[in-house]
C-alpha cells in the first residue's frame, strides 16, 4: 500500500480531475467535486498549507479511488 505524505492542495485538485471529476461549486475554500457516475469529494484550498494524511484518505474513499492509482496521478 502506498504511504501517503501531505500534499499541496492544487496537487490534490489534480488527481480526480484525472478521473473525470468536476469541480461543480465553490464556497468559501472548499472545492465540491462530482464524477459523472455521481461520486463527489470536497477539496479543501488553503494556500501555504498541505492537506494532511487523514484528509487525505477521505478525499480518496469519498472518490471511491485506489490510494496507489491516487498517488500515480497526483
Amino acid at each position: 500500500m502506498g504511504r501517503l505524505a501531505p500534499l499541496p492542495s492544487r496537487k490534490v485538485l489534480c488527481a480526480p480531475e484525472s478521473f473525470g471529476f468536476e469541480a461543480i461549486r465553490q464556497r468559501g475554500s472548499h472545492i465540491v467535486m462530482r464524477h459523472p457516475d455521481g461520486r463527489t469529494t470536497v477539496v479543501p484550498i488553503h494556500t501555504g498549507e498541505d492537506i494532511g494524511r487523514g484528509l487525505l484518505r477521505k478525499i480518496i474513499r469519498d472518490a471511491r479511488l485506489d490510494v496507489e492509482e491516487f498517488l500515480r496521478h497526483v
